[in-house]
């Protein structure tokens, strides 16, 4: 491991004063969320930053909340995987969302590694990202214009790459108003149970409203398997207006597989990634039309298969 050269870290107070040292200085900066990612990437990877933007003082960044008016969430982006894990009242809405949170690396990491890091970095394996693309969830930007919102889906463009430009700070991740029968599943595949990638991610929000088992709505979303994260709308199709059983979740576990566009490297091969994404599909969709009880922890519900 190579010593890291020295640079400079700035510790703003504001969104503003933060964007004002990335345009004083220039080009070669870097802004600091949990520094997870970019500290590796400083240690291991050779990248040598003229000067580190410490985002962690500005106290707008973190927290979570609702909204009164329409029942709205808005997780600040500096908010940790820890605090998404353990929050009551994300845990009571949408406890799949708490359980990708807690899908990420240790406790350690998921006590420095934030919401916004995980979507800034635009890893295609990352876990929350699936939950919040099922939950609809836009994101806020602050920009050299003004402030930007944009729904989550469209903010990667490729491994690595995201809409924001140079300078461009992730806010907020606000999470629309959802009904109280929207219930949902998160399921990472990797060959550890702990401090792995996802070599497949498959969420899947259901809404099944009344005692016929009719799905009235049906939002499918899988991580690793293509070069961002994606939303399988074909396979959602599928379950719209139809009954929940094992037929149809196989069949849309079957579409959702050819939807996706995996590769193969050290960690899986194309082909068993696809098998992956039709078995884990299908049980995503069945654990959430199971109507078993949603308040279990993250551990219990890693476990629970269909």
């Amino acid at each position: 491991m190579k010593r890291p050269e020295p640079f400079d870290i700035y510790q703003p107070t504001s969104i503003q004063e933060a964007r004002e040292i990335h345009a004083h200085h220039g080009p070669g900066g870097y802004f600091l969320a949990g520094g997870t990612d970019l500290v590796i990437a400083i240690k291991e990877k050779g990248l040598a930053p003229r000067y580190v933007v410490d985002l962690k003082r500005i106290e707008s960044l973190s927290g979570i909340r609702e909204n009164p008016a329409d029942g709205s969430l808005v997780i600040g982006a500096l908010t940790t995987m820890r605090e998404v894990e353990t929050s009551r009242m994300i845990g009571k809405r949408f406890p799949f969302l708490s359980q990708s949170a807690a899908e990420v690396g240790s406790i350690q990491i998921r006590n420095r590694a934030t919401i916004g890091g995980n979507i800034a970095n635009a890893t295609p394996s990352a876990d929350v990202v699936p939950a919040l693309l099922v939950l609809q969830a836009q994101v806020k930007i602050s920009t050299a214009k003004g402030t930007q919102e944009v729904p989550l889906e469209s903010v990667f463009l490729g491994p690595g790459k995201t809409i924001m430009a140079s300078g461009d700070i992730l806010t907020e991740i606000m999470i629309p108003p959802a009904p109280v029968t929207l219930r949902g599943e998160y399921i990472k595949f990797s060959p550890r149970e702990m401090m792995d990638l996802a070599y497949v991610g498959v969420a899947a929000a259901i809404i099944i409203e009344g005692n016929d088992d009719v799905c009235h709505d049906a939002r499918i979303a899988l991580g690793a398997v293509s070069p961002v994260p994606m939303r399988a709308r074909k396979a959602e199709a599928v379950l719209i207006n139809h009954v929940i059983n094992e037929e149809t979740a196989d069949r849309a576990g079957e579409i959702a597989s050819t939807e996706c566009s995996p590769i193969s490297d050290v960690r899986a091969s194309a082909e068993y990634r696809r098998h992956m994404v039709r078995v884990n599909t299908k049980r995503a969709i069945l654990n959430a039309a199971s109507g078993r009880p949603e308040n279990l922890p993250w551990a219990a519900r890693r476990e629970r298969r269909y």
